[in-house]
């Protein structure tokens, strides 16, 4: 028995809003688009009062480097501020970072849009801006945490497309992600007074979130950054679980700069019990393998508000159906996690 037909996402190509004059989701946002065209400044605004609490907004960078792996979140719920700068030597195995949850949220500032402002978080111990240039064409993440601080910047190649997805679970419940992979990232980090070059050939990736989430969630996301044999550049971007019955997902390769969206769910198979066994991803003309090197584990438990987090560093490889044809790919760097959160 043949199945059915995978109904296609609707493409945005015209600005709109997130949100309507009430606060709920604007229909007209749904769907996805290769640029973000989504104004989200409705997002996390006092008027709408029964809305507070399940505003979330957050700006998560991953760098992966020859020699580091890097990692910065900034992050408001409403009620408390979550950051973290990370820095891992893939040599020695030795991390640097700081995490903090600010309660109430304070001292943090996070622009309506994406590129339409800095970003930046203070605490103790902590102190890091996101700011954007040249349309968003550039980026510069700077982040000073004790022994330890980074200084990279992030180009948007010309025409690079990205994905941009609205997920709706209701009219009071949605979220706007922009998943923007295999952006090449030059700079230095600093490690205990040694400067370390960020070279050639070391990849970004973005996670940008607005929306107003229900309280417990889980999701899977993977990412991975590299260049073919060919020389083309492959961005991998895959999800699953938060966006399940929503008629979107955040399944898409990014070949040479031009997405091509998998508007199927793809189905994830590990084991989280031995998380540094080889991961499957498998769904809408992808069939990959991750093969991971090293797990950051982190978890918080704060009562009413808790998170676990398995985020797994390692290496795609498989093919995924690009114009009809199968196209090959290995020792894509990325990584692959499972999440929860009661937030």
């Amino acid at each position: 028995m043949t199945a059915p037909p995978v109904a296609r996402e609707r493409e945005i190509t015209e600005p709109v809003s997130l949100t309507g004059p009430d606060g709920r989701l604007n229909p007209a946002a749904i769907g996805f688009a290769r640029s973000p065209l989504i104004d989200t400044r409705g997002i996390g605004r006092g008027r709408f009062v029964r809305s507070w609490g399940r505003n979330k907004r957050w700006e998560y960078w991953n760098v992966m480097t020859p020699t580091h792996i890097v990692s910065l979140t900034v992050s408001s719920l409403d009620y408390a501020a979550v950051h973290e700068a990370w820095i891992h030597d893939r040599a020695t195995t030795r991390s640097w970072g700081r995490s903090v949850t600010v309660l109430p949220s304070r001292e943090v500032s996070l622009p309506a849009s994406l590129g339409t402002g800095i970003t930046i978080a203070r605490h103790a111990d902590l102190a890091a801006t996101i700011t954007p240039a040249e349309r968003g064409s550039l980026w510069r993440l700077h982040a000073e945490i004790p022994d330890a601080s980074f200084d990279i910047t992030v180009r948007r190649p010309p025409g690079h497309e990205l994905l941009a997805v609205v997920v709706p679970w209701s009219s009071r419940r949605f979220q706007y992600t922009v998943k923007d992979v295999a952006l090449p990232a030059s700079g230095v980090l600093t490690l205990d007074g040694v400067d370390y070059e960020v070279p050639a050939g070391s990849w970004a990736v973005l996670d940008h979130g607005r929306g107003r989430w229900r309280y417990d969630v889980s999701w899977n996301w993977g990412a991975g950054s590299g260049t073919l044999a060919d020389g083309r550049s492959l961005g991998i971007q895959v999800g699953g679980r938060w966006t399940d019955g929503t008629g979107s997902t955040e399944n898409a390769v990014v070949l040479d700069g031009t997405l091509h969206k998998i508007s199927e769910p793809v189905a994830w198979d590990y084991d989280l019990a031995a998380p540094l066994r080889p991961w499957r991803v498998h769904g809408g003309g992808l069939d990959a393998v991750f093969t991971p090197f090293y797990d950051k584990k982190s978890a918080t438990n704060l009562g009413v508000i808790s998170s676990r987090t398995d985020q797994c560093f390692g290496t795609w490889s498989g093919t995924v159906a690009v114009d009809g044809a199968a196209l090959r790919f290995d020792g894509i760097e990325g990584f692959a996690e499972d999440v929860r959160n009661r937030w």
